[in-house]
């Protein structure tokens, strides 16, 4: 008898394989130390969370899913923190990584399971930490903030402080996201924003301008961090399941 396997059959095999997904998180962990240590760093803007922690207040720190593999290096432990990470399989490989550098996750989306992971992060900012949100996350529209985020900086009295980072040497993968697989031996940058606080008391149309504004921030953020590295705008790239632009992107 043949058996014939293919990618799609290897690929189910790999994400339910507990040994394999253990081995993967270990691997991430180690490129994502190796990029850091063979790039010249610069940092913008972190006297915004800096500011907050000596305040005694905590707050929501938002990136697009598209600059997730390096955000563990922007977090230099002002308080404990915590990462809002889809409860797919691939998500717990995510997930499984961040543990090596301190930073616990909480299993849910800002749309998807919300009401456990709402529960959650309000506890946890309850209790002095912080929350790491991919406001485009997980599955997109790429670079368009969804209104959950709005939302629990509302409920929770917290502002949200929008990051980046781009590096010199990387690569755009072709996922729904534009992933920003990071290289070595180049330079980086993180830029830190200043904290946008969310009122009580916003009526509906309120809540989707400060959505609309964070959304624009963001997108202006990344323009400006390719920037400092040296990438050339290239022009809108547009989501493949809903053909609208998600905003200038950088080339390679």
């Amino acid at each position: 008898m043949t058996v014939k396997f293919t990618k799609s059959a290897a690929y189910r095999g790999f994400r339910r394989s507990t040994l394999l997904q253990g081995v993967a998180c270990w691997i991430t962990q180690l490129y994502i130390r190796f990029v850091y240590l063979t790039n010249r760093w610069s940092i913008e803007g972190c006297e915004w969370t800096r500011r907050l922690s000596r305040e005694g207040r905590t707050f929501i720190v938002a990136f697009w899913h598209g600059r997730l593999l390096m955000m563990p290096k922007a977090w230099h432990q002002l308080a404990p923190f915590y990462m809002l990470i889809s409860a797919h399989r691939d998500g717990r490989i995510i997930a499984g990584a961040m543990t090596y550098f301190g930073i616990e996750t909480i299993a849910g989306s800002t749309s998807r399971g919300g009401s456990s992971a709402l529960r959650e992060m309000l506890k946890r900012l309850r209790e002095g930490g912080c929350i790491g949100i991919t406001p485009d996350g997980p599955r997109g529209p790429a670079m368009t903030v969804s209104i959950g985020i709005i939302n629990i900086a509302r409920v929770a009295g917290v502002p949200i402080v929008p990051l980046t980072y781009a590096t010199s040497r990387r690569r755009l993968l072709p996922t729904w996201d534009r992933f920003h697989l990071a290289l070595p031996f180049g330079r980086g940058v993180y830029l830190f924003d200043e904290p946008i606080e969310i009122a009580a008391e916003l009526d509906e149309v309120g809540l989707e301008n400060a959505r609309r504004a964070i959304e624009t921030r963001m997108v202006e953020m990344v323009r400006e961090a390719d920037r400092l590295v040296g990438h050339e705008m290239w022009p809108p790239v547009l989501t493949a399941d809903t053909g609208r632009p998600v905003g200038p992107v950088a080339g390679n």
